[in-house]
């Protein structure tokens, strides 16, 4: 590797009588294609959380906790026979009323051996669908964070690569410029081309 002395910063800004054409178009792409890639990485991210984040908000306000009641004993022995622990959960069927007054049944985790009859806690939406408990705030926040991170970092990516495609096809350019004046000094010098 060659040795190119120490780190200047913003080289491709300072006059030098050697800088091209190619060198100034070039500095321009890099800088265009960093500026906008934050830009929209950062857009993008932010956009995406503020959705997640609406979302979220959204359900806790439209979802309900209500009171269920086990259809059917669950699988399974109560806890406290035959070694079961009471984290074992299996799942079975529950019935409830939702706010327009219609029956509704479903499958929900509970405790194995769980009686018939037995008040269960279940989410609903509006219309009275079982739905997952909503997020917490705290939550909500780190998921729409994950979610405007990945987003940003995803959106940024195409016009972070297409500044490197550009950048190389410039360099390619710029390589194929420096043959054909190399082959016009070998032939002003004598030397066979070739």
């Amino acid at each position: 590797m060659a040795f190119r002395g120490p780190k200047v910063w913003l080289w491709r800004w300072r006059r030098n009588p050697l800088k091209r054409r190619a060198d100034t178009v070039e500095a321009w792409v890099v800088l265009g294609a960093w500026m906008l890639t934050v830009l929209v990485g950062v857009l993008a991210g932010w956009g995406a959380a503020g959705s997640v984040e609406h979302g979220l908000a959204r359900e806790r306000v439209e979802w309900r906790p209500l009171v269920a009641r086990l259809t059917e004993p669950a699988p399974g022995k109560a806890a406290g026979q035959s070694g079961s622990s009471s984290a074992d959960q299996v799942w079975a069927k529950v019935g409830w009323t939702g706010p327009d007054g219609s029956a509704h049944t479903g499958q929900v985790r509970v405790a194995t051996g769980s009686p018939s009859g037995t008040p269960v806690t279940v989410w609903t939406d509006r219309r009275g669908r079982l739905v997952t408990e909503p997020a917490t705030p705290a939550q909500a926040r780190l998921r729409a964070t994950l979610v405007g991170g990945l987003a940003g970092l995803a959106a940024a990516a195409l016009p972070f690569a297409g500044g490197r495609l550009l950048r190389g096809r410039l360099e390619h350019r710029r390589v194929e410029q420096w043959d054909a004046d190399w082959a016009r000094f070998d032939t002003l010098w004598g030397r066979p081309t070739g």
